[in-house]
């Protein structure tokens, strides 16, 4: 049986000693490869579209273009990497940020080096992933606006059960599968979904149903 492909990551940071402390860790993990590096949003970008990586390891400050600035510019190119943010950075006002800007998760510096390893796993197989304590800052925006959790009253019963399964990762065609359906229904609901909630894709969508108790 041949060996599953190693999840290929991109470091960006503008620290050279943090870039080399991760590549350090990460390249002693039998299915993480680093791939490339770069020092800020610019360079992170350009190496994000040359080398096409899975998961892209992003700072928040960073001179020149920000890793927010670099997150919303990775989406407007469409690149496929799943993005997670690595920082020291804990206010709300730069969490809520780099989420909307579609992060696929979002961890601090001071992680255990093994949960980044795991959180490199689990952004590349599809999941949202927040540490405790962003996800109880998301969870305290949403109760501060209101408004939030309304918006998800007008879903049907099969949206919110096509909701569960994007939180949990999984593509149009196994939600079609585990619900009996076809995949150009499971789009039909995709789409009504992110209307309704007013989100961009399947990533805010994902976020937007682990904030409100939804599936992950």
């Amino acid at each position: 049986m041949a060996e599953s492909r190693a999840i290929r990551v991109l470091l960006v940071d503008d620290h050279q000693v943090v870039r080399r402390g991760l590549r350090t860790f990460l390249e002693v993990q039998d299915d993480i490869e680093v791939v490339g590096e770069a020092a800020d949003g610019v360079e992170g970008v350009e190496r994000a579209e040359e080398l096409r990586p899975d998961v892209v390891l992003m700072d928040v400050k960073m001179p020149g273009m920000d890793g927010i600035e670099a997150l919303r510019r990775l989406r407007e190119l469409d690149n496929p990497a799943r993005v997670l943010v690595v920082t020291s950075f804990t206010e709300q006002r730069t969490v809520i940020p780099a989420l909307r800007a579609g992060a696929a998760g979002y961890v601090y510096k001071d992680v255990d080096p093994d949960a980044l390893a795991g959180a490199i796993r689990s952004v590349h197989a599809g999941h949202v992933l927040l540490q405790p304590e962003v996800a109880d800052a998301l969870l305290a925006q949403d109760e501060g606006g209101g408004g939030g959790q309304g918006r998800g009253n007008g879903l049907t019963e099969r949206e919110r059960e096509v909701l569960a399964l994007i939180a949990d990762g999984r593509s149009n065609r196994e939600i079609a599968r585990a619900l009996v359906l076809s995949e150009k229904t499971v789009k039909t609901h995709v789409s009504n979904i992110l209307m309704k909630l007013d989100l961009a894709d399947r990533t805010q969508a994902a976020l937007w149903a682990v904030r409100h108790g939804i599936g992950a």
